[in-house]
């Protein structure tokens, strides 16, 4: 019986492969020279370059060789598959995750996505660069992989697609300022909403039933957690320039999981 025909898939166009081939020959975040001629090698792509060019410069003359000659982009879905084959990058998560992410971004404008067994599936094409980012944003994804509460991503999103650490915190930290509104009905802010809300003798939320010494003391320690969130993100990122005060990814991580921690306590509050 007659092999299948191979679905031939339409050619990259110049700007979308030279994207693909930065990311994949990058300096510090992309596959070495080695690596390269291997997976060019493995897939029957001609490096006919190999010497005296950079290493994206070398990719992208494969590629556009192989798509001039063959009309279709097979050899180079191919390539991009093998180089992300999860295989490849035991003890490298990190590494594969960043890969794969950016990957994503530029597939998506050909309606394409690469998933991490390495398979390709279709979606619909992004048009814009806030689509792209959105689809594959490495800051929220590892928001997602800490099961961080969904009202973080309710106050948030935007600055979370752009990976803007500085001003998602402040979202964040101000979303639970509005949540104890929103469950209580007081107009107030910073510390008096805390203390009023979290009263030990009047409290108009409680985390527990408040009979015992513990239960005393987790109630006053969410509302300390909560002031404490307060004075130390929210009024300084409200009146210092983003310049002035530098929040890296590792630190909005950690905020927005304590951030999440109050708000799945405030799930269950009564």
């Amino acid at each position: 019986m007659a092999d299948r025909a191979v679905t031939k898939h339409p050619m990259i166009s110049a700007v979308h492969l030279e994207s693909i081939c930065e990311l994949i020959a990058d300096t510090s975040e992309g596959l070495t020279g080695s690596e390269i001629t291997k997976i060019l090698a493995d897939c029957s792509l001609i490096d006919h370059t190999p010497t005296g060019l950079n290493k994206r410069s070398r990719l992208y003359n494969a590629f556009v060789l192989f798509q001039n000659n063959n009309q279709c982009s097979n050899g180079i879905l191919k390539f991009l598959s093998q180089a992300m084959n999860p295989a490849r990058y035991f003890n490298k998560d990190e590494i594969f995750q960043y890969r794969l992410n950016e990957l994503n971004k530029r597939l998506s404008f050909i309606g394409l996505e690469i998933t991490k067994e390495a398979k390709y599936r279709q979606v619909a094409a992004a048009t814009t660069l806030t689509e792209a980012q959105e689809r594959a944003s490495h800051y929220k994804q590892k928001l997602e992989l800490r099961n961080v509460h969904l009202e973080v991503f309710k106050y948030c999103n935007e600055e979370l697609v752009k990976e803007n650490y500085f001003h998602s915190v402040f979202e964040a930290v101000k979303s639970i300022a509005q949540r104890l509104r929103n469950l209580t009905g007081v107009h107030a802010d910073g510390n008096p909403l805390a203390d009023v809300v979290f009263s030990t003798t009047n409290p108009l939320l409680r985390i527990n039933p408040l009979q015992t010494d513990t239960e005393r003391s987790e109630h006053l320690g969410l509302s300390n957690t909560i002031k404490g969130l307060f004075g130390l993100i929210r009024n300084p990122t409200a009146h210092t320039p983003k310049i002035k005060f530098v929040i890296t990814e590792s630190e909005a991580l950690d905020i927005m999981t304590i951030v999440s921690f109050v708000h799945k306590k405030l799930d269950k509050s009564f």
